[in-house]
């Protein structure tokens, strides 16, 4: 498990670089940060500590079900508004759009930050506790041909100081590695790096005040793909639920609609975006 000390630190250094006068009133957010989890049915994740703890302090969707399985389509669902026909977590090439291709054109910035990427726009399928199927931009080969979109990739060591920097993205995928996202641990362990990683920034004006955190998992049981799914942020009503029917399509069409992106034509379009959890 990651120790949290330099997020901590980070964060009190952003702090001092965003005080809060000097904020001004926003949309209910302008910054989004995703964790995935893994591999795990609502219910049992309903009953880890932090994940139960964040939900009160932010908004629960309780009825959030992936599109499938195994792991690697509903990563793609998430970025592509489709599975685009994948069905395994064997390495894919796609020609396709995806929300970084939304970002860009709309004049902001993304990135993906992976705990154990080993960099220089590696394609391998696992490197150590690093897998490529968590990782779904670099599946598109609009990124794979481009160096500097693969830059966009990067080890989350850097969150810390882009955090520090003031310089995080518009939108941000966090990606732990297969002991921190419970997919070789466990979701006991998954809910403990949580808490270790993003525990200090909860409440912080300098990573909330303008973002919004969601966390969710990439797929529940074989009989219930329902997974658990918070959101949290300054523009979200602390405590508030949503027995709305949603998937990670809602997700892509709330994130897109918030940054102002328009749509991929896919499942996002037509996906309803998340409604009555907001300030």
């Amino acid at each position: 498990m990651k120790p949290s000390r330099p997020l901590a630190s980070a964060l009190l250094a952003a702090s001092a670089l965003f005080p809060a006068a000097a904020r001004a009133a926003g949309p209910s957010f302008r910054k989004v940060v995703v964790v995935m989890l893994e591999n795990t049915g609502y219910d049992r994740a309903a009953a880890q500590p932090f994940l139960s703890s964040l939900a009160s302090r932010g908004a629960l969707l309780t009825d959030l079900s992936a599109e499938t399985h195994p792991s690697q389509p509903n990563y793609v669902a998430l970025v592509a508004g489709s599975t685009l026909g994948v069905r395994s977590d064997s390495p894919v090439t796609l020609d396709a759009r995806h929300l970084g291709d939304l970002l860009e054109a709309a004049g902001k910035t993304w990135r993906v930050y992976a705990e154990d990427y080993p960099g220089n726009c590696f394609l391998g399928a696992q490197s150590g506790l690093y897998v490529r199927k968590h990782v779904p931009f670099l599946s598109f080969r609009d990124v794979q041909d481009d160096s500097s979109r693969c830059a966009n990739v990067t080890d989350a060591s850097s969150f810390a100081s882009d955090l520090q920097g003031g310089s995080l993205p518009d939108f941000s995928l966090f990606v732990p590695n297969l002991d921190d996202d419970g997919h070789d641990t466990g979701v006991a362990v998954a809910d403990q790096w949580l808490s270790s990683t993003f525990g200090p920034l909860l409440g912080a004006p300098a990573f909330s005040q303008d973002t919004l955190l969601i966390v969710t998992f990439d797929e529940g049981t074989r009989s219930d793909n329902r997974v658990y799914t918070v959101l949290y942020g300054a523009g979200v009503a602390p405590g508030s639920t949503s027995d709305a029917a949603y998937s990670h399509y809602s997700l892509l069409r709330t994130i897109e609609d918030g940054l102002g992106l328009g749509d991929l034509g896919q499942g996002d379009a037509s996906a309803a975006p998340v409604s009555g959890v907001w300030r």
